[in-house]
């Protein structure tokens, strides 16, 4: 008899959009440190803010680039831990769109600091990673993070503020650090992506509620001299007529209810009476 596979490992599972990219950075490291060495190569996928504009492609290409097997590491187990329940939320082209996006950002940003400031060349995915722990934060899930081996139990909000405060002390304090400034731009470019996705939901309309038609009132005997007659409203309102509008029944009907038939004009008594008899044709 087969057993059955635990609930944990469903949820660790890899996502196809996850592997691949942990697979790619993996082997370019690899060909980098011991085929393709010579500094040339890794020049031209870095991202050098100064010659960006020269090099357009390194916005991108600079993600799969990591100076050492710890940043490389600490990437790809980040992308491990929250990648697989974001890309399963997003979809996979999404997540994909997304991960490059939150790259980009913080591409953008790293060159958009040279007007202020020299900023050295940039390479490695923290920005794009830092985008996709902030997708699994913003997902609304409780679910503590365990990092092996480190065995950290953190949440996902409080693992951002560790990582983004890392960063600005390796900006701020190490020498040479400046380029980690422009890993928070990734981060703020995933902030950004879900606060105008929460904008625009709350600027769609609304759909109208349905308006469920309740009975124009229940059958009741109408007195009239010596006959007496009964009025069968249908229970549901059907589309009115031109001849018959349903306020003006409801108003003759009303002024019933609360003077009485003998309030009625002739005019009122002799609309209802019609009224009355097209109601008994429609139904039989």
């Amino acid at each position: 008899m087969s057993k059955k596979r635990p609930k944990s490992a469903t949820k660790t599972r890899l996502t196809p959009w996850v592997g691949r990219l942990m697979l790619g950075q993996a082997a370019i490291f690899v060909l980098l440190k011991s085929v393709l060495t010579a500094p040339v190569f890794t020049d031209a996928l870095g991202f050098v803010p100064d010659h960006a504009l020269a090099r357009p492609w390194t916005f991108l290409s600079y993600m799969f680039v990591h100076q050492g097997i710890l940043a490389l590491g600490a990437n790809l187990l980040l992308l491990f831990a929250f990648g697989p329940p974001v890309e399963r939320r997003f979809g996979s082209r999404d997540f994909l769109l997304f991960y490059l996006y939150c790259g980009l950002g913080a591409s953008a940003f790293a060159f958009g600091l040279t007007s202020i400031m020299t900023v050295p060349a940039m390479v490695g995915a923290t920005g794009a990673t830092l985008g996709v722990v902030l997708a699994f934060a913003f997902s609304g899930s409780d679910t503590k993070a365990r990092l092996l081996p480190f065995q950290l139990n953190l949440s996902a909000r409080a693992l951002i503020v560790l990582l983004a405060g890392a960063n600005l002390v390796l900006a701020l304090w190490v020498a040479g650090g400046i380029a980690h400034l422009g890993y928070l731009g990734g981060l703020a470019a995933g902030y950004l992506f879900f606060r105008i996705q929460a904008l625009a939901s709350r600027r769609q309309p609304k759909e109208p509620k349905s308006i469920t038609r309740r009975p124009v009132m229940a059958p009741m005997p109408v007195r009239q001299a010596s006959t007496s007659t009964e009025v069968r409203p249908a229970l549901a309102r059907p589309e009115s007529r031109e001849e018959y509008p349903a306020e003006e029944v409801d108003r003759v009907l009303d002024k019933i209810s609360a003077f009485g038939i003998q309030s009625l004009t002739a005019d009122e008594r002799r609309f209802l009476d019609e009224a009355s008899k097209r109601k008994r044709k429609d139904i039989h």
